[in-house]
């Protein structure tokens, strides 16, 4: 019964889930490189598969959604530019270009 209300809540307010993250178990080598630069760099900050925040918010489904937390759009550009160079209270993270793109596979699959 529990369960049925919160159903109705969620779909009175007009929210709709966010897609569940790719399992670790098919991730391609790419991702899982990706998601071990995320646990050396962004961790510490951020929870990879739920919106809520750490130090940073979470980062669950952050490339499908219509913007970034900072009101961005999340495109590969956009996420790089935050990396590299930080936003807000994030500092600029030191990643070499193929880190680089290993963590952006890793996120998408978020």
């Amino acid at each position: 019964m529990a369960g049925l209300a919160l159903t109705a809540s969620v779909l009175l307010m007009g929210c709709t889930p966010l897609p569940p993250s790719k399992p670790a178990s098919e991730f391609t080598p790419q991702e899982a490189r990706g998601a071990a630069v995320f646990q050396s760099h962004c961790a510490r900050c951020h929870y990879p598969t739920t919106t809520h925040g750490l130090h940073g918010p979470g980062l669950q489904a952050l490339t499908k959604l219509k913007a970034m937390p900072s009101g961005a759009p999340p495109t590969d550009a956009r996420i790089t530019q935050t990396i590299l160079y930080g936003h807000g209270m994030m500092q600029p993270v030191a990643v070499s270009d193929a880190e680089l793109r290993d963590l952006l596979a890793y996120l998408h699959t978020l």
